[in-house]
């Protein structure tokens, strides 16, 4: 990956300082592609890196990518470890929900926060911040002595990795540009994928491996020499970068995307687990509420000249909104998609946790495969890629669905490698060039922002895949066995492969 990313050259760069004039039609206002900026004027395109900042180069990009791993591979780690946890800390369903659950809440409902204060206080600043608290929360889960402990630590690290992703993101956009921006983009997508599948591999290897007696805990302790090492690797290696005009947080849009996302994930995460009590339906008929008073809020906000969280004209760019209408169905599917298989794995086949991982190694083969030959595909076929991506995912669903219903009790690592497989090729199509679709218009002074809607969209369709499919799944097996609930399961990603199919249609062609 590196040796790729080092061969590409980098772009030549204008010799301007910050309040300098630029002409029309100069790089400084033109993408690479020529297209004109969708940007206010004077204000950069994403294809050309704020002015200023310095070129992000390999060994920076290898930084950031690692601070991005490690809060992906979080997401999805513990799912494997989840059985140890209980039965060392005598956890139960319910607060076993909340470890699992608590991570991904608190990740969700404050990445675009994240993305604002790095635009506010600098990227490379809010990076180390998180990283280093990303370090010194996973200790806390992996030193935890009791359950209710371990769900606070989850949380707290959660919030960590919401300020930590976001800086990513918003660095690789305003510190890169052309042809190297598109790279490291394609290659952010395939780390983001190839994270969920080792998270399950790894989970596994480690609880099984009991490294120094540490058990389940060595999944958390793993995070903090590496996330100590990005801390260090990015004072010398990562530009500093903000947004031209620093703007004041938003705080009553803050408090009501909060309280929306809450208002959804919570009951679905937890519904379940505490018996669908009253509190549970209560939060999500307020969901529409808070949703619709969340968005005339940020209208109002945006009209008298103030600075949204979420601004109403970035979610007006096709790109934007087009390509966060794919990421919904791909996130959701995807991640409900290896909660479900983990279960299936581990409970149906009573596989142990390495074997389980180890079932998805193909999938893991195809996606990054996939994503390795991503860019060279979508340079030369565009948004054609994502609509090949959807059709292969739909047939390792298919194929994956029918070896389960065909003859569930010979189901086996080795006969739904071919399925998973093609499945992980389609997935790596879509989530490789997903993020320079989303990210491809949006102006760099805005790119804090931008990745932060993107993130937000990501984990928290990743955590709704995971209440809704996950929820159905464990409701079903009891009564319909739990080959026939997989079958169901797999049926209704297909149906968002197929949604997935059709939005790709309504792209441009070209991706920048």
């Amino acid at each position: 990956m590196t040796q790729r990313l080092a061969a590409a050259p980098t772009p030549h760069r204008a010799a301007t300082t910050p309040g300098s004039a630029t002409t029309p039609g100069s790089a400084a206002t033109r993408s690479p592609a020529g297209a004109p900026s969708t940007g206010a004027p004077g204000t950069p395109a994403l294809g050309t890196a704020v002015l200023g900042t310095p070129a992000l180069g390999t060994a920076g990009l290898v930084t950031v990518l690692l601070g991005a791993f490690l809060p992906m591979l979080d997401f999805f780690i513990v799912n494997v470890a989840l059985p140890t946890i209980d039965e060392d800390l005598a956890a139960g369903p319910a607060v076993l929900e909340l470890v699992a659950a608590g991570y991904g809440i608190a990740f969700a409902v404050l990445l675009v926060l994240g993305g604002r204060l790095g635009d506010i206080f600098g990227r490379r600043r809010l990076f180390v911040v998180g990283a280093t608290t990303f370090a010194l929360t996973s200790l806390a889960c992996g030193l935890a002595p009791d359950a209710w402990s371990l769900v606070a630590a989850r949380a707290a690290q959660g919030a960590s990795a919401a300020l930590l992703i976001p800086q990513v993101l918003g660095t690789i956009t305003a510190a890169t540009d052309g042809a190297r921006r598109g790279r490291a983009l394609s290659v952010y997508g395939a780390v983001g994928g190839i994270s969920v599948v080792i998270g399950q591999v790894l989970g596994g290897m480690l609880v099984a491996a009991d490294l120094f007696g540490t058990g389940w805990r060595s999944v958390f302790l793993l995070n903090v020499p590496f996330a100590l090492l990005a801390v260090v690797l990015a004072f010398r290696y990562v530009p500093e970068s903000r947004a031209t005009q620093a703007a004041r947080v938003d705080v009553p849009g803050t408090v009501l995307l909060t309280a929306t996302l809450l208002s959804l994930l919570i009951p679905l995460m937890e519904g379940r687990a505490a018996g669908w009590p009253l509190w549970s339906w209560v939060l999500l008929a307020l969901f529409p509420v808070l949703a619709g008073a969340f968005a005339l809020v940020e209208r109002r906000a945006e009209r008298r000249g103030d600075t949204p969280l979420v601004p109403p004209t970035l979610l007006r760019i096709p790109e934007m909104r087009r390509g966060l209408g794919i990421a919904l169905p791909y996130f959701a599917g995807f991640g409900g998609f290896m909660f479900v298989i983990a279960v299936a794995l581990q409970q149906g086949l009573k596989l142990g946790p390495v074997a389980a991982g180890w079932a998805l190694v193909p999938m893991a083969v195809g996606y990054f495969s996939a994503s390795l030959a991503g860019p060279r595909l979508i340079g030369r076929w565009g948004s054609r890629v994502l609509s090949a991506g959807a059709v292969i995912q739909a047939a390792g669903l298919t194929t994956l669905a029918l070896t389960v219903l065909v003859d569930w009790s010979h189901f086996s690592p080795l006969r739904m490698a071919p399925g998973v497989a093609l499945a992980g090729i389609g997935q790596g199509l879509i989530g490789t060039p997903l993020f320079r679709v989303v990210l491809s218009k949006v102006p760099a002074a805005r790119a804090g922002v931008g990745s932060g809607v993107l993130a937000t969209g990501q984990q928290s369709s990743l955590a709704l895949g995971v209440a809704t499919l996950g929820t159905l799944y464990l409701s079903l097996s009891p009564s319909l066995g739990m080959g026939r609930a997989l079958a169901l399961c797999l049926g209704i990603q297909l149906l968002g492969s197929f949604t997935i199919l059709y939005l790709t249609t309504r792209l441009p062609r070209s991706i920048g």
